[in-house]
Parts: structure tokens; sequence; C-alpha cells
């Protein structure tokens, strides 16, 4: 089956949620362009967006419409290139909007799981839930003639498991898109010792149509992004209980925090980072792992004390941050959570004592916004001098950092040498690309 052919007819999943409306999205415009080549103009290209929510599925297709609006807007040329033979389209607007109603015409919404028994292809982005998962899928291939393929987005669910509890066979694959999906160039592609090589194929050829860098993990739960993410995360909590025998807990999370932005030049503190993710599926994911972990326990009772307390973070519908270790307005955090008094102390009654605690900063310390823009050599020589300098202080910031880093480091080999990973540059590649780290963990920084 020609690649075309494939995705004549598709169904996403969870399409309303935040993953599956970002694949919608790619898909859409992915299965519209293909439409409007020569040989491809007798096909029929079908997208279901299904969710269980008609009110989720309304907000989808506006965000959709709205999301199609800007794609046109940014590459006119090349649309007015693809409607060569219509004399009709004369301004850009004429060619902007036909492409637009093109795309839009190609989804169909849907609160109804049968629309997806004649599909060829389903992308899932449902919850985290294995069980939820292996339902639907063996709902759908039951009474789906055309034997399709899975592509599932978990980030933490074993894939064999999901293929060996559903029957699939074979025609299931990991396609682990970070969020958001329309943003984010990386994706993680996690086959099964069965995975047909068809299906490995098509999966590679639509990474690369949509431009995703692709970083192969092996099929062990959690893979490599979350294989990182949740034992940096258990870290960063283990770190500020101990500092919690000496100062507040608000004053250990905001030491940790700033460790790990600041010192550690990070996009945002690791606090933030879970605050972000949420909470709620930090410590959900960090479940799903355990078992396949007996050697490690990952849980930590800071996490399940906020769920009790029905702090979760997260995002809204609209991509402000919810509050959770950190509260935030605009954006920006300003008060911190004391689980024990069940409210949020301000930063500012606690930033000078802490600062001071810490220490300062080298001067050779560089911001992550700088450091994500330089390159190659001059990136690797200025981090370097940075590091070596706060290796050389003594204060308790330099000690927190550079244990983090020693620990961020040592969680990166661990995945390789436990063939998560198939090599050191993959785990690097996913901290560059899907957390927007400026240096892989994998580094000499911290030897």
């Amino acid at each position: 089956m020609e690649y075309a052919d494939r995705l004549e007819n598709v169904t996403v999943l969870g399409a309303a949620g935040k993953m599956g409306s970002g694949i919608l999205l790619l898909t859409a415009v992915e299965m519209a362009e293909l439409n409007l080549l020569p040989e491809n103009k007798n096909k029929v290209f079908v997208l279901n967006a299904m969710d269980v929510s008609q009110e989720g599925l309304k907000g989808v297709m506006r965000y959709l419409r709205a999301q199609v609006l800007r794609i046109a807007e940014k590459k006119t040329v090349m649309i007015r290139k693809m409607y060569t033979d219509r004399d009709d389209l004369d301004e850009n607007s004429d060619y902007i909007r036909q492409y637009v109603e093109d795309v839009m015409s190609v989804v169909r919404p849907t609160t109804r799981l049968e629309s997806a028994y004649e599909s060829k292809l389903i992308f899932e982005a449902v919850a985290e839930n294995k069980s939820l998962k292996v339902k639907l899928f063996s709902q759908i291939d039951s009474n789906n003639q055309n034997k399709p393929w899975y592509f599932t987005n978990t980030s933490s669910v074993p894939i064999n498991e999901m293929e060996k509890e559903a029957g699939l066979d074979g025609r299931i694959i990991g396609f682990h898109f970070y969020n958001p999906p329309a943003v984010q160039k990386l994706v993680e592609i996690i086959k099964t010792d069965k995975t047909a090589e068809e299906v490995n194929e098509f999966a590679h050829e639509y990474a690369k149509r949509l431009r995703k860098i692709v970083v192969p993990s092996m099929d062990f739960a959690g893979f490599i992004g979350n294989g990182h993410f949740m034992r940096d995360a258990l870290h960063g909590m283990k770190e500020a209980e101990e500092l919690a025998k000496d100062y507040t807990l608000p004053e250990a999370i905001y030491m940790v925090n700033k460790v790990t932005q600041e010192y550690l030049v990070r996009p945002m503190g690791i606090f933030q980072l879970v605050d972000y993710v949420g909470i709620d599926v930090v410590n959900f994911i960090m479940g799903v792992m355990n078992p396949y972990l007996p050697d490690e326990e990952l849980s930590h009772r800071l996490l399940e004390k906020m769920l009790e307390l029905e702090v979760k973070g997260g995002q809204r519908s609209d991509g402000s941050q919810k509050d959770g270790f950190l509260k935030y307005d605009k954006g920006k955090a300003v008060a911190i959570f004391d689980p024990d008094k069940k409210e949020y102390v301000d930063i500012n009654e606690i930033k000078e004592k802490c600062d001071e605690i810490l220490g300062p900063l080298p001067e050779e310390h560089i911001v992550w916004k700088k450091a994500v823009r330089l390159k190659g050599e001059a990136k690797d020589e200025i981090l370097a001098k940075f590091f070596n300098a706060l290796k050389n202080m003594d204060t308790l910031g330099a000690e927190l950092a550079i244990n983090y880093g020693k620990r961020s480091k040592e969680i990166g080999e661990q995945l390789v040498n436990s063939k998560v990973a198939y090599k050191e540059e993959d785990v690097n590649t996913v901290m560059l690309t899907g957390f927007f780290h400026a240096y892989g963990p994998i580094n000499q920084f911290f030897d």
C-alpha cells in the first residue's frame, strides 16, 4: 500500500486534547496537501477527529481553522503553486481561503468510535492509561476489516504489552510526539520485536514529511524522555526534602528550582517543569514506570501530598499555566506552595534569604536564552568555563548544581547502559530537542 493510500482514511483518538489536537492539525495538513497532488485528485481523504466531548470537538475545530490560517499565511507562495490549475483564484486571500477550506474539509469531528472502523491508520492520544488504550484498540480492530496500523502517542506504557493484549501482531508502533506536537521538532519512535518493517518505514516517512527529528527508543516503560525526566524530577524532590531539614519547604523548593534553572542553564526549574507537565501526570507516569524498575523506586510523598490537597498544576485549554508547586501570574512564578500550611508563600518574602544562602553565580554565568543560540565549540567553551568556575566555588548553590549535573549525567548513561537508548547521542538529542536544554546530560562538564 502506497503512502497516500494509507492516509486516505485516518482517525485521531483523543482529538480534542492538547496532544491530539496537535496531531490532528499536522495530519490534516499532510492529508489535504496530498489530496492536492494531481495523482491523488480522485481520492477521498477522511480524517476522523474522535473525542468523547462535543464541547471539546467544537473547540478543536476552532483551533484547527485558526492554526491552518496561520500556516497558509506563512507559505502563500507555495500554496499558489498547489493551485496552478485554478483560474478562479486571483488574490493571495483567495488562495489562502481555498487552502483553509480544503484542509478543514478533510476533518470529520465525531464522538462515535465506529468512525474508526473504516480507517487504515489510527493515531491514539488518549489518557496515559494502558487499559483504556487496549480497550479502544481491541474494539476498533475487531470491527475493522482493513487491519489498521496503530500509532500510539504514549510517553510511558510499553508498546509490546498493548500489542499483545489487543492482539495487534506487529501493527502498532510508538510514535511519541512532544508537547505541543505542532511546534516541537522531536518524535520518539518505538518499535516492538514484532513491529512490521512497513509500519516502521511509514512512521519514518510520515515524520520526515512533518520535518520532525526522529530518535529511536527501545520499548521500555518511559522510553528516553520520561526515563530521564522522571528520575531528574525525583532527584530534585529528594534534594528539596533534604534542604527542608534546615529550611522551610517553600524555601527548599525555591532553592532547588533556582539551581536547576539558573545554575544548570535550563529553560525552567525542575519544579516549574513538573507544574508545566502536571503534578498528577508526573505522579501517574512514575506509577506506570515503577513496576518495571525492581531496583528503583520512582515515587515521592511530596507529589502524593500535593495531589491529596488537589494541587495539580498542568495547563488550561488556552495554554496558560495552572498553579502547582509554584503560583503563577501571567506566566511568572510569584509564590510557592506550603503543603503543611495549605497556602502559598510570596516569593518576595523568601527570595533575598534564599539567594544569600545559595551564594552568587560566577562571573562566567550565561543565561539559557543566550546559551541555546550558541553552536558547536563556541557553546561548549563558554559552558565549560562557567561550570569549571562553579566547581571552584564553595557555596551551597554550586554544590547543589554540580551534584545535580552529575546525577543528570548518571541518568543519561543509565539509559544507554540499560539499553533503553541505543546510544549517548540519542539521550542528548531528546533532552536538547524535546526539553530545550542548552546541552545534553551526557557531557564533559560534570566528569
